[in-house]
């Protein structure tokens, strides 16, 4: 299967994040997406270095900015279960508009096209690191990493597609 891309419409499908109440959720992308301009990005492991040092405070620091240049939603996808995700969105207790959504069996991943085979090295399928900007399920930038790369998925990099 082909990448998602520039304009494109992005799959539905469903992923699953604790709320503030503490009770497990499972939402459809596109109904936090749909007639909204919306960041998504991806890591491919949670409390992994360059995921949970570089590339997640990023677009927590810059949370605020992305909100001011129209940008409704943070979305943070990684093939990890809910309970994992949930653990590591506390680990940024400073964050308080990026949303950690779980997609455990690589399902949304794998509809988008953006797997990462890691079995080699004990993870198995993860998702690619990559950040898309989409408005109305449309996607407007597509920045994907090539292998273990951290160079165009970065909230920085969102910015400039603003």
């Amino acid at each position: 299967m082909a990448p998602i891309a520039v304009g494109n419409t992005i799959p539905d499908g469903t992923l699953a994040y604790f709320d503030e109440q503490d009770q497990l959720q499972k939402v459809s992308v596109h109904s936090l997406a749909a007639g909204k301009k919306v960041v998504l990005f991806a890591v491919p492991g949670a409390f992994t270095p360059t995921c949970s040092l570089k590339h997640v405070p990023g677009f927590v620091e810059k949370a605020e900015l992305l909100k001011s240049k129209g940008v409704d939603e943070i979305l943070c996808l990684s093939v990890n279960d809910s309970f994992v995700m949930k653990a590591w969105a506390k680990t940024y207790p400073e964050n308080k508009h990026v949303k950690f959504l779980a997609d455990g069996a690589a399902k949304y991943t794998h509809a988008l096209g953006l797997e990462l085979d890691l079995s080699d090295k004990g993870l198995g399928i993860r998702s690619k690191r990559y950040a898309l900007l989409v408005e109305d399920l449309k996607v407007k930038a597509a920045n994907i990493e090539s292998g273990g790369e951290f160079t165009v998925s970065g909230a920085d990099e969102i910015l400039k597609a603003l």
